[in-house]
């Protein structure tokens, strides 16, 4: 453990570096993610012709390895950051975009019909009773894919793209064990603080939502 500690002591602009780049690569994977993924997840909701084939793409994403997702982008984008995100971006959609689809069309209809009985108009429908109901599973999809992107952001290395992975893989290729071991560590409690903070934050609204139907 000592030898641990004296390594972050030693080596603290390594640390810091290493941990810019995954938090960049991690969070902007994650909100490209978001971007293209919740439009496209309401826009898909409730048209099963057009959204199966699209649905059916993106979930192939989920059989593709990371790494092998990494690779394809650099004949593409070539080294570093760019096909890093790229690759994380694809390897994040599935989740937030079937948990929006699946949310959407998961909300009662019942409530929906009671709702269109009241006078609301199609969009009204879509911001006040669809999307509160919806945003539990939302989140829970963009809990899956936080975790997932900041896990797989290790192997971005392989692409010139940094961040922890880069502590990982020196550490393997020096025979380094305390910098492996603080590579391993970080990603681990980067990855557990995205799970603990969206899971909170999924319980809040899930609650929230709950009182919201009650009514």
């Amino acid at each position: 453990m000592s030898a641990i500690l004296d390594w972050v002591r030693t080596h603290p602009d390594i640390l810091w570096r290493t941990s810019r780049e995954h938090l960049l690569m991690s969070g902007a994977a994650l909100g490209l993610a978001l971007l293209i993924a919740l439009p496209l997840g309401l826009a898909l909701a409730g048209r099963r012709r057009p959204a199966a084939p699209i649905l059916a793409v993106v979930n192939a994403f989920r059989t593709v390895p990371s790494l092998a997702l990494l690779v394809v982008m650099l004949p593409v984008l070539g080294t570093g950051m760019a096909p890093s995100i790229v690759a994380l971006v694809l390897y994040g959609l599935p989740a937030i975009l079937l948990n929006t689809v699946a949310g959407i069309e998961g909300v009662d209809r019942d409530v929906v019909d009671a709702a269109r009985g009241q006078g609301l108009s199609r969009a009204q429908i879509r911001s006040r009773i669809e999307l509160p109901l919806a945003s539990p599973a939302i989140l829970a999809g963009i809990r899956t894919a936080a975790v997932q992107i900041v896990a797989a952001s290790t192997l971005a290395v392989f692409v010139g793209g940094g961040g922890y992975g880069e502590l990982i893989s020196a550490g393997m290729g020096l025979f380094e064990f305390p910098q492996l071991v603080v590579g391993t560590i970080a990603v681990a409690l980067l990855a557990g603080a995205a799970e603990l903070g969206l899971a909170a934050a999924e319980r809040a609204v899930s609650r929230r939502a709950g009182t919201e139907a009650a009514t």
